[in-house]
């Protein structure tokens, strides 16, 4: 099945937005409402060790509040980053027909190009395609990953293998960056620092998907992608352009988050705040389109694989505090995900615990 993009010719000239890019007027992103204050935190990685007291706690309110935060000196190379954003940008100027052989609607592949949208809550029939295309595969912070990796363009492949080993070492610094805010995280909740790490389980999953987002002729009666949580345990995202489309629900009303150059945006994942028992928040967020300028991210995933038990840990559970959600295998919080795909998705709520009153 072919991926939708009517709004591009071969040199990127913007066309029309046509009708199944349109949102029902109620589903529509009303831009003039988000806020511009500034509501997700700044983490400061320098000095890591030596400041460690102060980071759990600025991380630890992050994730209680906002459940997002961005991270400065994380000690990511520069060049690395300037190298994924080119291979990134590159493989999505590839012609039609070499990106074609991507394009799929079956989830089950591993590597693929596909368009998120949104179904009608009048007619499942009906869906509203989002202002995006996505490119997703596989990445591991210590396994070779590099033969998941397309071939062309050959920024991102070839050259001999100097852009996929450029790829391989972006892996295991991003990797670092988990482990530290995990970290830190373990501590914000008064637990040991592997402690979240352990509970994600063995032989975690890890996967990226690269977003498109062209510009828009009309980003008031669109959505680059919905509002959505993160299904995953963290999500870690490169924004590389600095165009400012990411936006954050924050007490009922969107908040933008200002890209910060060479910042990574961390965001909580809905098992985390399973986890945690909901002392943690995965917080709603979603990409507006912007009328001038194109943008291009990376989220780089860490989930845990199908079998690992997830529910509250029994640290975050007492007599004031009982079990919000059930335990459930993470194969199972991924068939709901399915189920609800292409609905506004109530995920958590499937888990929780029925209360008596």
């Amino acid at each position: 099945m072919e991926v939708k993009k009517p709004y591009r010719l071969a040199n990127n000239t913007v066309l029309r937005l046509s009708p199944e890019f349109i949102l029902p007027e109620e589903q529509r992103p009303c831009l003039s409402e988000v806020s511009d204050v500034n509501v997700v935190p700044i983490v400061d990685l320098k000095g890591y060790d030596e400041c460690e007291n102060g980071l759990v706690k600025t991380v630890s309110e992050a994730c209680r509040g906002v459940g997002m935060f961005q991270v400065i000196n994380h000690g990511v190379p520069p060049d690395l980053c300037h190298g994924v954003s080119v291979a990134v940008s590159k493989f999505f100027q590839l012609p039609a027909e070499e990106r074609a052989i991507y394009e799929t609607k079956d989830h089950s592949r591993r590597i693929k190009i596909f368009n998120y949208y949104l179904k009608s809550d009048d007619d499942e029939q009906t869906k509203v395609t989002m202002w995006s295309e996505t490119f997703s595969h596989p990445w591991h912070p210590s396994e070779d990953f590099t033969h998941h990796l397309p071939t062309k363009p050959p920024e991102y492949w070839y050259q001999p293998r100097i852009i996929s080993d450029v790829l391989s070492a972006y892996a295991r610094e991003i990797g670092s960056v988990m482990n530290r805010v995990l970290s830190l995280m373990s501590k914000g909740l008064g637990l040991e620092e592997n402690a979240l790490v352990r509970r994600l389980g063995e032989n975690p999953n890890f996967y990226s998907q690269a977003n498109y987002y062209p510009p828009c002729p009309q980003p008031d009666l669109t959505m680059g992608l919905n509002e959505h949580a993160d299904i995953t345990g963290l999500t870690l995202l490169h924004q590389f352009n600095g165009v400012p489309d990411l936006q954050v629900k924050y007490d009922e009303n969107w908040v933008a988050v200002d890209p910060l150059p060479g910042a990574f945006v961390i965001i909580l994942a809905d098992q985390i705040q399973l986890l945690s028992n909901g002392r943690y928040k995965s917080p709603v967020h979603r990409a507006v389109t912007n009328k001038m300028l194109p943008r291009l991210s990376l989220a780089m995933f860490y989930a845990p694989n199908d079998e690992t038990l997830i529910g509250p840990m029994e640290e975050m559970t007492d007599e004031e505090h009982p079990p919000i959600y059930r335990n459930y295998r993470y194969k199972e919080y991924m068939q709901e995900f399915y189920r609800q795909q292409g609905k506004k998705k109530r995920l958590k709520e499937a888990f929780m615990l029925q209360r008596q009153p």
